[in-house]
């Protein structure tokens, strides 16, 4: 369970996604890096993968003995991973981790999802691309700023009004 959880937080995926996930969806480049290819309602997109995560799945892949046509997280019975099963060991490994005292708070029963909003918002606050967080996480960059409007640094912007101006007037009318 451990490396499908990793797998969320790391490559920013919806749960649906990685419970998908093949052997084949994952290229693993010689140098160290790697790629997922992830799928969300018919549309594939490309997740670039760290050295150190890269090398974390090679492993993985190696122990489980899984071959390319494998599910990357079987379930128990070698079955696709039921939505029950990853929720029950969410639950788990939150009250491994978490104090007493955050287990009573809100933090206790917040969904597998906040390892992906995590991602996300990791990626903006550190200055990456709008366009390209959007692309690694699959949805429209008008989405993040709606889920995540506190990643957008909203101080005044020097506007210069003169070239907005001269930029947008219409043309002068010609002479005939």
């Amino acid at each position: 369970m451990y490396p499908f959880l990793v797998t969320l937080a790391e490559g920013a995926l919806r749960p649906s996604e990685a419970r998908s996930l093949r052997v084949r969806d994952v290229v693993l480049h010689p140098g160290g890096s790697g790629e997922l290819t992830a799928r969300h309602r018919g549309q594939a997109r490309v997740v670039p993968l760290r050295p150190q995560f890269a090398t974390f799945l090679r492993e993985w892949i190696d122990e489980a003995g899984l071959r390319e046509d494998d599910l990357l997280f079987p379930g128990p019975r070698g079955g696709r991973l039921s939505a029950a099963a990853y929720k029950r060991l969410w639950e788990q490994a939150q009250e491994a981790v978490l104090p007493h005292d955050e287990l009573l708070s809100w933090r206790l029963g917040e969904p597998v999802d906040i390892l992906r909003d995590s991602t996300l918002v990791r990626w903006l606050r550190l200055g990456v691309a709008v366009a390209t967080v959007a692309e690694h996480a699959g949805v429209a960059p008008a989405c993040l700023a709606l889920r995540y409007p506190y990643c957008f640094r909203l101080e005044a912007a020097q506007i210069d009004w003169e070239r907005l101006a001269l930029a947008t007037c219409p043309p002068e009318p010609t002479a005939r």
